[in-house]
């Protein structure tokens, strides 16, 4: 073939067509990152695509954003996925995915942890999710929050827990202010395979082992109500703020008057403000 003899306008397109294809190559190798979600069950989640699947026996779901934020940020929900949605749904709109696997069986035990562990290197390794992850927990879901992010601080961006629980003898023990759960409490002492007397004992709380944090510069959010029968704040998650201060570590606290163990916020930009803050500035 002459050249001489191709039109014009052809040969503009059979000069650039490798360029052309090597960006198409390029934006589908980028888009293969995100759309590798696409492994389990699809689903919807207010209006965004979600994924449902299994993991070493446990139930996960990963939602996915629109159009992911640079470096792949995540929020990472302890229990209870789908209630009080507003900060997991304004974090989307922002480019966030959120990820979820069901432990809430093992109360955060070394078991969860570990299988934590493991769901951390799948979700960074297979979907290059960004190192550090900013952690959500409500109520039974801070047991797993704090115990697995003091022994993986440095793959920690935040910090935000809503009523958590920090001390199981408070719940669902109940045998200090909190509120019995006859049934969490059995199920509690099997996981952590503990006899009623030893669990009392049972000084290992979170509270207690803040300082990997601390060193780490974790900031910490809490928000709770002041009427807090359930799992009263003055026995753990006001244990954590005292002690967290006192060590010099960041932490804020939410406190929502004449309010008993309900989640959320009315308005709940200062938790997204506070997550978006502290992700973008550790990515």
């Amino acid at each position: 073939m002459i050249i001489h003899d191709i039109p014009k306008y052809k040969l503009i397109i059979w000069l650039w067509l490798p360029l052309l294809l090597g960006c198409a190559n390029f934006q589908q190798t980028e888009r293969s990152a995100v759309e590798a979600l696409i492994i389990g069950e699809p689903g919807n989640f207010h209006g965004y695509k979600m994924y449902s699947f299994t993991f070493q026996g446990r139930t996960c779901r990963v939602v996915t954003p629109r159009e992911p934020a640079a470096g792949y940020p995540w929020i990472w929900r302890a229990h209870f996925f789908g209630h009080r949605p507003e900060v997991d749904l304004a974090l989307l709109s922002e480019g966030f995915h959120v990820a979820y696997i069901d432990v809430s069986d093992l109360y955060g035990n070394d078991q969860a942890v570990k299988i934590w562990d493991d769901f951390y290197q799948y979700l960074t390794s297979e979907y290059q999710f960004a190192p550090k992850v900013a952690l959500e927990g409500m109520s039974a879901g801070g047991l797993i929050v704090f115990n697995w992010a003091e022994k993986n601080p440095e793959k920690v961006s935040c910090i935000y827990v809503d009523a958590p629980v920090l001390d199981f003898r408070s719940w669902p023990g109940g045998f200090k202010q909190g509120r019995s759960s006859a049934e969490d409490w059995q199920q509690l002492l099997k996981a952590y395979d503990l006899t009623e007397t030893e669990a009392l004992r049972y000084e290992d709380n979170p509270a207690q082992r803040l300082q990997p944090l601390v060193a780490q510069n974790v900031p910490i959010l809490i928000v709770s109500g002041n009427a807090d029968d359930v799992v009263p704040y003055e026995e753990n998650a006001g244990i954590v703020e005292k002690n967290y201060k006192e060590m010099g570590g960041e932490i804020k606290v939410i406190m929502k008057r004449e309010v008993g163990h309900t989640h959320g916020l009315e308005n709940a930009q200062p938790v997204i403000s506070f997550i978006l803050k502290n992700t973008r500035k550790k990515l």
